[in-house]
C-alpha cells in the first residue's frame, strides 16, 4: 500500500512538472514569435554592426527574444537596406553609429550595405564609424561614413586580398581512400581538393583574375570615399605602410584616433545634448521591432523570391537550403497568382544538385512565359546558382558578385583499401545484373562503370550549356568558351553577356516594375517567414548543435565542414562552385 501511495505521488508530481514545463515552453515560444513592440525615442541614433551576418531573409533567435537580448530578430539583407531607407525619413533617427568590429558577410552583401549607408548620408543625416581593430571588409563598409575613427591603440588590416584553399588529397592518400572523379570544364576546380595538392594552373589563373577584380572594386570605392586614387591605396598595401593606428591617420584612411567615449562625446555634440546626457542608441534588431515597413500599395504585386544556400532535391526545412520541391511550390504559387505581375528571383548560392537546379529552372521558365522574371544576384550565383538564373528576362549582379562556373562534376569513393588495410573489414555479395551495385564504395569502379558516369556528367554539362544558350541568347560556341567551369566577377559577367546590368535588389525591383508597367505595387516575399513551434524548436536545436561543434573544433571547423560536403556529394552529379572561397 505504501508503495502504491509513493508511486501515485511521484506520478502526480511528474504530470504537474510536465504540464508546467509545457506551459512555460508555450509562453516562451509565444513571446519569441510575437515580440513586444518597441518605441524609438526622439533624437535617437541607429546602431549597426559590421560583424552582423546578414542572410537574405529575416532570422529569429527565440532564446534571445525571450531573454530580452539584442539579436532576437535579425533582419535580412534587403530588410536592413529598407530599414536604413526608413531611418532616412524617420524624424526620431538623427544618424547612424557604425560599430566596426569584424565582418561576417560576403563582398556583394557589404556592397549593398555600403550603398544604403551612402544614400542615408545624402539625406543630410550623419554616419559615424568607430572600431578598435578594423579588417579590410569592415573598413570597406566603414569608409562610406562621414567620419571614421580608430582606437588609438587598436589596429587596421590594409594588406590586400589573398585566397587560400584547403586540399585533402594527402589525407585521402594516407587513409587509402581513392576518389573517382568525373568533371567537365578545365576550370571546374570543385574536385581539386580531392585530386591535387595545390592549385592547377587554370584555377590559379581564374582566381587571380577575379580576385584582382574584387580588389579593384574595393580600392575604387574606398578611393572615391576617402578622395584617394587607387594607385596610392594599392601602394599602402603593397608596401605594408599601415602598421599602427597613427599610420591609418597619416595616410588619410581614418579621420581621427579616438576612444569610444570620445566618439560618443562627439555624437552628443552632434545631437545637441549635454555632456553627461545619455545617448538614445537603437540597435538594428530593436529598430526592426519598432518599425513597420511598407510593402507598397495596390492590387498588383511583385513577388520577391529568396533562394539562398545549397541547392538540393526534394523537400527540406533546413535553413540556407534551396530545396527543389519547396521552391517549385513557391514559384508556382507566384505564377498562378493573377495579381502577381512580375517575379524577382534573388539568388545567393554556389549551387548544388544539377537535377534540383534543372527542376527549379523548369518552373521559372514556365513562369517567364506568363510574366517577367528578373534575377538579382548576391555574393554568389554560380554553377547551380547560375543554372537557376540564366533563363531570366534580365539579370542584375553586384560588381563583386561571383558568378558563372558553368560546369558539372561527380565524385565516387572507393573505400575498399581503407576498410581492409585500416580496419580489417572486407565485403562480399551477389547481384542479379552487371551494374546492380554501381556506386558501391566497397570496390574500385570498372572502366565500363566509369564511362557510364562520365557520360552522365557530359550529358548534364551539355544540358546546362544549352540552358545558358537559350536564356542568354548567345552563340553555343561563345557559351562553351566562357563556360568550362570558369568563375567570373560581376563586372566580367556583364562584359561576357552572362549578366545584363550591375545593381542590387532595389534595381531589380525597379526593373520588374518597369517591365510589368506598374507604377504602384505590393511586395510579397517567398518563402514566407512565418515562425511555427516546430521551426522555432528546430532552429534552436540546429544553432546549439552548430555552436557546440564550432566551439569544440575551433579553427578546424572549416575542415570538418568540407569533409561533410565531400561525403554528401558521393554519387550525385553536382553543379556547384569549386569550393567556398576564403578571402583574407
Amino acid at each position: 500500500m505504501r508503495f502504491l501511495k509513493v508511486f501515485l505521488a511521484s506520478l502526480l508530481a511528474l504530470i504537474v512538472f510536465t504540464a508546467i514545463g509545457i506551459i512555460t515552453l508555450m509562453v516562451f515560444i509565444g513571446k519569441a514569435i510575437t515580440p513586444e513592440k518597441v518605441t524609438v525615442a526622439p533624437n535617437s541614433v541607429l546602431v549597426l554592426e559590421t560583424s552582423q551576418a546578414y542572410e537574405e531573409q529575416q532570422q529569429i533567435n527565440p532564446l534571445a527574444q525571450f531573454l530580452g537580448d539584442d539579436g532576437g530578430n535579425i533582419p535580412g539583407l534587403f530588410q536592413t537596406v529598407r530599414l536604413i531607407e526608413n531611418a532616412t525619413d524617420d524624424d526620431n533617427i538623427k544618424g547612424i553609429y557604425l560599430k566596426v568590429n569584424g565582418n561576417g558577410n560576403g563582398f556583394a552583401t557589404n556592397e549593398e550595405l555600403r550603398l544604403a549607408l551612402t544614400r542615408f548620408r545624402k539625406s543630410g543625416k550623419f554616419v559615424y564609424a568607430y572600431g578598435e581593430v578594423m579588417g579590410q571588409q569592415d573598413y570597406y563598409v566603414a569608409s562610406s561614413a562621414d567620419k571614421v575613427y580608430l582606437n588609438p591603440k587598436g589596429g587596421m588590416d590594409f594588406n590586400g586580398f589573398s585566397s587560400q584553399i584547403l586540399f585533402l588529397k594527402g589525407t585521402l592518400d594516407r587513409l587509402e581512400i581513392k576518389p573517382e572523379i568525373f568533371y567537365c570544364g578545365k576550370f571546374k576546380s570543385a574536385t581539386e581538393p580531392l585530386r591535387e595538392t595545390k592549385m592547377t594552373d587554370a584555377n590559379r589563373a581564374q582566381t587571380t583574375q577575379f580576385l584582382g577584380e574584387l580588389y579593384g572594386t574595393f580600392l575604387t570605392d574606398i578611393g572615391a570615399a576617402r578622395k584617394l586614387d587607387t594607385a596610392t591605396l594599392h601602394g599602402y598595401a603593397n608596401q605594408a605602410l599601415i602598421q599602427e593606428p597613427a599610420d591609418a591617420l597619416k595616410y588619410k584612411l581614418v579621420d581621427g584616433l579616438k576612444y569610444d567615449d570620445e566618439v560618443q562625446a562627439e555624437l552628443r555634440s552632434k545631437l545637441n545634448i549635454g555632456a553627461d546626457a545619455k545617448i538614445s542608441f537603437v540597435s538594428l534588431t530593436k529598430y526592426t521591432d519598432a518599425t513597420t515597413l511598407s510593402d507598397g500599395s495596390g492590387d498588383s504585386k511583385i513577388a520577391l523570391i529568396y533562394a539562398e544556400g545549397d541547392i538540393v532535391s526534394g523537400d527540406s526545412q533546413r535553413d540556407r537550403t534551396i530545396a527543389s520541391d519547396n521552391y517549385v511550390r513557391d514559384i508556382r504559387k507566384a505564377r498562378e497568382d493573377n495579381k502577381v505581375k512580375a517575379v524577382v528571383f534573388r539568388v545567393n548560392s554556389g549551387g548544388g544538385s544539377a537535377l534540383a537546379s534543372e527542376v527549379i529552372w523548369r518552373e521559372l521558365s514556365l513562369t517567364k512565359k506568363v510574366k517577367p522574371v528578373i534575377v538579382s544576384m548576391g555574393d554568389y550565383a554560380a554553377s547551380g546558382g547560375y543554372y537557376i538564373s540564366c533563363m531570366a528576362d534580365s539579370i542584375f549582379a553586384q560588381p563583386n558578385t561571383l558568378t558563372g562556373s558553368i560546369g558539372v562534376f561527380g565524385v565516387m569513393f572507393n573505400l575498399s583499401d581503407f576498410f581492409n588495410h585500416k580496419l580489417g573489414v572486407t565485403f562480399d555479395g551477389v547481384k542479379t545484373a552487371e551494374y546492380a551495385d554501381l556506386g558501391t564504395t566497397a570496390r574500385p569502379m570498372t572502366d565500363a562503370e566509369k564511362r557510364l558516369i562520365q557520360n552522365g556528367v557530359d550529358s548534364t554539362y551539355a544540358t546546362f550549356k544549352s540552358r545558358v544558350v537559350a536564356g542568354r541568347k548567345l552563340d553555343a560556341a561563345i557559351v562553351d568558351s566562357i563556360a568550362q567551369g570558369h568563375v567570373w566577377s560581376g563586372v566580367q559577367a556583364v562584359k561576357l553577356g552572362l549578366v545584363d546590368r550591375l545593381g542590387g535588389i532595389n534595381d531589380a525591383l525597379a526593373s520588374a516594375a518597369k517591365v510589368a508597367k506598374l507604377s504602384n505595387y505590393t511586395l510579397v516575399e517567398y518563402p514566407e517567414v512565418k515562425p511555427s513551434v516546430s521551426k522555432v524548436l528546430r532552429s534552436m536545436g540546429n544553432k546549439v548543435q552548430t555552436s557546440m561543434v564550432k566551439k569544440e573544433l575551433g579553427e578546424n571547423y572549416d575542415i570538418y565542414q568540407q569533409i561533410k560536403d565531400v561525403k554528401a556529394q558521393h554519387g550525385q552529379i553536382q553543379a556547384k562552385m569549386p569550393f567556398e572561397y576564403k578571402f583574407y
